[in-house]
Parts: C-alpha cells; sequence; structure tokens
C-alpha cells in the first residue's frame, strides 16, 4: 500500500504494537511514530522497534500483532496519530466496557496516583 501522499513519497504513520508483560500479565499496547514511504514500510520499522523494547525489559514479549495507520498532517499539537474503527450494534456504554474500560486496565484519574 502506497503512501498518503503518494506513491513513494514519505509520510507519517502510527504504528500500533502490542506487548505481553508475562510475570505481570498485563498486556500493553504501544504506538510510535514514524515517517515511511508505505504502511508495510512503517510496520516493519515499527516491529523492528517493538523488537528493542522488548530486550530492555525482563519478561516482556512482543505479541507479533501490529498495525498502521497513514496520517494525513504532520505531527502537531492535536494531530491524529491513530485511528480504528469496528462495527458494532453495542449501545455506546456497553461498547466502551467491553473494549476500554473492562475493570482490569492500569489507570488513573488526573492528579490521581495509579488505581491499579
Amino acid at each position: 500500500m502506497s503512501s498518503p501522499k503518494g506513491l513513494n513519497e514519505p509520510s507519517w504513520y502510527g504504528v500500533r504494537c502490542v506487548f505481553r508483560h508475562g510475570d505481570l500479565e498485563v498486556y500493553e499496547e504501544r504506538v510510535t511514530l514514524w515517517v515511511a514511504r508505505s504502511l508495510d514500510e512503517a510496520i516493519a520499522r515499527g516491529e523492528a522497534e517493538a523488537a528493542e523494547y522488548c530486550e530492555g525489559l525482563d519478561g516482556v514479549e512482543y505479541t507479533g500483532f501490529a498495525e498502521a495507520y497513514a496520517m494525513y498532517d504532520s505531527p502537531e499539537e492535536g494531530a491524529e496519530v491513530f485511528s480504528l474503527m469496528r462495527e458494532s450494534r453495542l449501545p455506546s456504554d456497553d461498547y466502551v466496557r467491553r473494549f476500554f474500560a473492562t475493570g482490569d486496565e492500569r489507570i488513573g484519574a488526573v492528579g490521581e496516583e495509579r488505581t491499579r
């Protein structure tokens, strides 16, 4: 697949990779930014960085899952760096609970310590 700007013209891409922190039984999603000429090149660069990331951490493995998003703007304040669309008939509250706020996330509110 070519870049959003045209064939072989470099563009910005967001690449999401998923990792497993085995000892903690935690999964991590990371989005990294790359300038590349295609989605394939961006994913290859993201996966290479994923391998380096795992080397520096004990018990962390890259799951092999990566997906890329071709950005149509350069990164700056407010730029969209990643987007994923999923079809679902679930009502909004149920959708968010199923895919994003399951209760197992390691999150905290602004100004608070991490809750999990």
